[in-house]
């Protein structure tokens, strides 16, 4: 299920990668160590995910203001994914988030400017 909508303002952090059959394994892992680690992180919100059959994928995460991101940014074993990862396998985009809705197709639409679903 997608993250839900939030009350804006807000920052979206866009991880774009592509892996290599060489890389799959170590960024599966290094994946879901950085996805136990965010959950940590105050203000963190959610993720959302999607992947290609070709290796590309897309990883979104959420953020309540940019000191969360910040924090995020700031952790040593992130640090080090994000060496290696810029290297192999990434780019990476931030970006605020000024309105933000959600639909449900059996509820219909919820929101409106910052609505949240």
């Amino acid at each position: 299920m997608p993250v839900g909508a939030y009350e804006p303002p807000y920052y979206a952090v866009v991880f774009t990668s592509v892996k290599t059959e060489a890389a799959v394994g170590e960024y599966g892992e290094t994946n879901e160590r950085m996805e136990e680690l965010v959950k940590e992180i105050p203000g963190y919100l959610g993720m959302d995910y999607a992947g290609s059959p070709g290796g590309l994928s897309v990883t979104v995460g959420y953020f309540r203001d940019a000191d969360a991101i910040e924090e995020w940014r700031s952790n040593a074993e992130h640090r080090a994914a994000q060496k290696r990862g810029r290297s192999e396998w990434y780019t990476l985009h931030v970006a605020k988030v000024e309105r933000s809705y959600a639909f449900e197709r059996s509820r219909g639409f919820e929101g409106g400017p910052g609505g949240h679903g």
